[in-house]
């Protein structure tokens, strides 16, 4: 699955589309950054409702590709320009973490 197709198949809201050629591998849902720095694989789409500009920082460390954050939450502009400086896509849905996990997975090659 490519970062674009969170936009493309799945219908999610693209707030920042940096990397959407890259493939994605996986997916992690957490919303404890700590847990997310020490177990979140590389290229995979962080689901969370964590909003705010640490999340792409630890993103970043991970080498995570894309942030979906769930619950229709706002991201402040704060977060978008960081995301963007990190080459990390950012893409919002009314979803819930559960049922945007489901999603994802159901189409993870």
């Amino acid at each position: 699955m490519k970062v674009k197709d969170l936009s493309d198949k799945l219908g999610y809201e693209c707030l920042v589309s940096e990397s959407n050629n890259e493939e994605i591998s996986e997916g992690y849902c957490s919303d404890l950054l700590s847990d997310v720095m020490g177990n979140a694989p590389e290229d995979s789409v962080l689901i969370t409702i964590q909003a705010h500009k640490n999340t792409v920082a630890v993103a970043s460390l991970a080498g995570i590709k894309a942030i979906l954050i769930c619950n229709n939450r706002p991201a402040p502009e704060g977060m978008l320009s960081s995301a963007t400086d990190e080459e990390i896509s950012v893409f919002r849905t009314k979803d819930n973490q559960f049922t945007a996990s489901w999603k994802v997975h159901a189409h993870l090659a």
